[in-house]
């Protein structure tokens, strides 16, 4: 296939390329140089003894066919034993170095790539898929020391190997040495023509691999509705597709990767015959030793394997590289959440929050909060209602500064927000949602993030508070119950006692509740309200909830409609108003009428 990229493509790209390699060297190799160079030590040692021994073959001949001496024989034999014993442990040696330096080097990318990731905001991640970033992790960390490898391995084992065997070379016969040339031209000029296939399809292989992750991560993650809505037969279309894709990518891969086999072969047996008709000829008619002709052609052929080694270096360099820079595009994203901890800490004494025209919007065109203000008082509840897309979930994530604000100022006791240390802001806060996330841990971890470090008698004390103790004590490994993923393990009420004892232990100056008992049955529901409040009892509250009923005995209520407050004020004066709040508590009593007579009619 052609290439008809421009030329300034390609230059740029190699320049890039350079780049990669550059970094690489400067971020991973320099740090390990001891070990590089105790490696590329022992390659240098386990390519002399190759050479050593091509040389030593023409002195074995020598002595059996012209010499006919038998001590000779047994003196190279046992010399021969000792340099490939030497070989032997030097190859150990630097496999077991490189395999180790390989494994810091992807140790250190999974670090690196987690930390950045740490550093991002929601919108970061809202923007791409999860599966993305395993596929990034996987691909790019193995790349970096993939690249590494290649060019330690490819000037310390085949470059000096191939310096070595081409001196045996020169030695026996400066001029048969030429024939051995033939082979680099035209295996350079059609190397170059592949480079830019492989790095093409290098780019498309990952981008299928990252659609095949992204399949069977959803279909693993949603299995409850692939199983409700009998979903199997079109989740194994989708991966059957996506995995056909990756598979025709790799066969291609193979195709092009390994075009240069045939050429190579074909010069190499071109070589091989011009050498062996002129080494004969030299030996008959001119009186050469056989020695001389049997050192050379085996140098020669112990020379093909590095020599082809080499030839591929740059394609397999480049494919590899592909990864490297699939890495380093999330290792240097810039941190949307950026480290701010040398920020003076957010002091609460009281517990007052307040919005003051905040405006936000998750996209420029979409404005989700227009000049929005409010008021929660300390130590009291203040709940807010309204329509779905509201915004009512958007000011709990912009108190946590998961978004920042466009404009406008959020502040907890007349302290601006955006003016503090993440840390201490969150370390104030406790929050439960309605989709509570459990990590695949004990019920003890899981209570036990709210406050690391926290002793059993108060993770036992929370759960107490929480009402979870006695289903906790019902499980036969009681605290040590693993929760399963996203604590499947567990019902959905007590996926929300224990975030609520994690809430407790934390025993922060506010909470924030974001429908934290939407989908909860009534008993469980119950349950969890108990567990509320003596989450809520004396802090500060700012609650989220579609069931006016359990926000009637709120504090204050805001009705938040378009991004703004609509109107405020307790239950009982919202319903004499007749306004919104009036109109959304009928709506609901008529659903709740409704639900009572379907039920009397079964």
């Amino acid at each position: 296939m052609p290439d008809s990229s421009p030329p300034r493509d390609k230059q740029r790209e190699k320049q890039e390329n350079w780049a990669l390699i550059k970094r690489l060297v400067l971020d991973y190799g320099v740090e390990r140089w001891p070990r590089y160079a105790v490696a590329f030590s022992l390659m240098a040692v386990a390519a002399g003894c190759t050479a050593l021994c091509a040389y030593l073959m023409g002195t074995v001949v020598n002595e059996a066919y012209v010499n006919k001496s038998f001590a000779g024989i047994v003196s190279l034999g046992l010399l021969t034993m000792a340099i490939f014993a030497v070989k032997g442990l030097a190859t150990y040696g630097q496999a077991v170095i490189m395999s180790r330096i390989g494994n810091s080097i992807i140790a250190e990318n999974q670090r690196r790539m987690f930390e950045s990731l740490m550093r991002q905001n929601l919108g970061f991640f809202a923007e791409r898929h999860s599966s993305e970033f395993l596929a990034r992790l996987s691909a790019g960390a193995n790349s970096a020391t993939q690249v590494l490898k290649l060019l330690i391995t490819g000037i310390g084992r085949d470059l000096l190997s191939l310096i070595g065997l081409v001196a045996v070379m020169v030695i026996q016969d400066p001029v048969m040495s030429l024939f051995t040339f033939v082979i680099a031209p035209p295996a350079f000029f059609m190397l170059r023509k592949l480079i830019r296939r492989v790095r093409v399809i290098a780019k498309v292989q990952f981008t299928g691999g990252t659609r095949l992750f992204e399949t069977m991560h959803e279909a693993i993650q949603g299995i409850r509705i692939v199983k409700t809505f009998t979903l199997e037969d079109e989740m194994r279309e989708r991966l059957n597709a996506n995995v056909t894709a990756v598979e025709l990518e790799a066969n291609k891969m193979a195709r092009v990767s390994n075009r240069s086999s045939p050429l190579m072969e074909s010069l190499g047996g071109i070589a091989i015959a011009a050498g062996v008709v002129y080494g004969g000829w030299r030996t008959i008619e001119g009186g050469a030793t056989p020695g001389e002709f049997f050192s050379f052609i085996t140098a020669f052929l112990l020379a093909y394997e590095p020599a082809k080694r080499l030839a591929r270096l740059q394609i397999d360099l480049n494919a590899a590289l592909i990864g490297v820079r699939i890495l380093f595009d999330i290792i240097d994203a810039p941190a949307s959440e950026p480290d701010d901890r040398n920020r003076p800490a957010l002091s609460v004494t009281d517990g007052k929050v307040e919005f003051a025209k905040v405006n936000f919007a998750y996209r420029p065109e979409e404005p989700v909060l227009r000049g929005l203000s409010f008021v929660a008082e300390p130590g009291k509840m203040t709940a807010l209602v309204g329509p779905s897309g509201g915004g009512k979930s958007t000011i709990l994530n912009l108190i946590l500064r998961l978004y920042e604000v466009n404009s406008g100022t959020i502040a907890i006791d007349g302290q601006d927000i955006a003016g503090v240390s993440l840390q201490s802001l969150r370390r104030s806060i406790g929050y439960v949602g309605q989709d509570v996330f459990l990590f695949r841990a004990t019920i003890r971890e899981n209570i036990a993030f709210g406050r690391p470090g926290a002793t059993e008698e108060e993770i036992v004390a929370a759960a107490k508070a929480a009402y979870a103790h006695d289903f906790i004590m019902s499980f036969p490994d009681g605290y040590d119950t693993q929760v399963g993923e996203h604590g499947m393990s567990v019902s959905g009420g007590q996926r929300q006692r224990i975030a609520i004892a994690r809430a407790l232990i934390k025993d922060a100056h506010l909470v924030l509740l974001d429908e934290a008992t939407a989908a909860l049955d009534s008993e469980s529901e119950r349950l969890v309200q108990e567990a509320i409040a003596h989450l809520t009892q004396g802090r500060t509250t700012i609650v989220i909830a579609h069931r006016i009923h359990t926000v009637a005995h709120a504090d204050r209520i805001y009705v938040i409609e378009n991004g703004s407050v609509a109107e405020s004020g307790r239950h009982e004066d919202l319903l004499r108003k007749g306004g919104r709040y009036a109109s959304f508590y009928r709506l609901q009593l008529q659903g709740e009428e409704l639900r009572e007579a379907i039920v009397a009619a079964e």
